[in-house]
C-alpha cells in the first residue's frame, strides 16, 4: 500500500511539473505602443489657457490592453496573441498630452492631480478603437471631445473625430501600425480644434 501510495504521488508531481513547463513555454502575446505624436499643425494659433486631460471614457471592450478586432459590426474579438503596452484610455490619455505639450502653442497641459490651475478640461470619450473587416479591413479611430470650461462649467465646444486607415497587411504589426496612423490623425485634428477654440 505505501508503495502504491508513493508512486500515486510520484506520477502527481511529474504531471504537475510538466503543466508547469508547458507554461512557461508559452510565447507571451506581443506588445504595442502608439507613436509620441508630432507636433499638430496649428498654424499662427495659439492660447496662454492651461488645460487637463482626464482618462478618456469607454466601454468595456475599449477598456483593456486588447486590441479589438470587429468581423461584423456587431461582432467584438480580440487580436490573437497581442495587446497594448498599457490599458488603452491611459494610453491615448498620455499620448494626447504629449501631443498639446509638444505644440508649444499652449499655458500648460497635464493630468488630475498635476496641480495645474486650470482653464479647460479636454473631456474624452473613445467611441471605435479598432480594426473593422466590413468590407475591407480598415483600422477606424474615433473619439468624441468636450471642451469644458472648468471655472463655469460650460462646455466651449464639442465635436467627433474620425480617421479610417486601410490596413496594408495581415499581421498584427500591420494592423498596429493603422490604428497608430489613424490614432494620429484624430491627435492631430484634436489638438489644432482646441487651441483654435480656447
Amino acid at each position: 500500500m505505501a508503495g502504491n501510495a508513493a508512486a500515486k504521488w510520484s506520477s502527481l508531481l511529474v504531471a504537475a511539473f510538466a503543466l508547469s513547463a508547458c507554461a512557461s513555454l508559452k510565447t507571451p502575446p506581443a506588445t504595442f505602443e502608439l507613436s509620441p505624436p508630432r507636433s499638430a499643425a496649428v498654424g499662427s494659433a495659439s492660447t496662454r489657457s492651461q488645460i487637463l486631460l482626464p482618462e478618456p471614457t469607454a466601454t468595456s471592450a475599449l477598456d483593456s490592453q486588447q486590441i479589438v478586432v470587429k468581423p461584423t459590426p456587431q461582432t467584438i474579438e480580440n487580436l490573437a496573441d497581442s495587446q497594448w503596452s498599457d490599458r488603452l484610455p491611459r494610453l491615448v490619455q498620455l499620448r494626447l498630452l504629449q501631443a498639446f505639450q509638444n505644440t508649444g502653442r499652449i499655458g500648460a497641459a497635464g493630468l488630475p492631480g498635476q496641480g495645474l490651475a486650470i482653464d479647460y478640461q479636454v473631456v474624452t470619450e473613445l467611441r471605435r478603437f479598432e480594426i473593422a473587416f466590413q468590407p475591407g479591413a480598415t483600422a477606424v479611430v474615433e473619439i468624441s471631445v468636450k471642451a469644458l470650461n472648468d471655472r463655469t462649467g460650460v462646455v466651449r465646444g464639442s465635436r467627433v473625430f474620425q480617421a479610417s486607415v486601410p490596413v496594408a497587411n495581415g499581421q498584427p504589426s500591420g494592423y498596429v501600425t493603422s490604428l497608430d496612423a489613424a490614432f494620429g490623425q484624430v491627435a492631430d485634428e484634436i489638438v489644432a480644434w482646441m487651441i483654435r477654440l480656447i
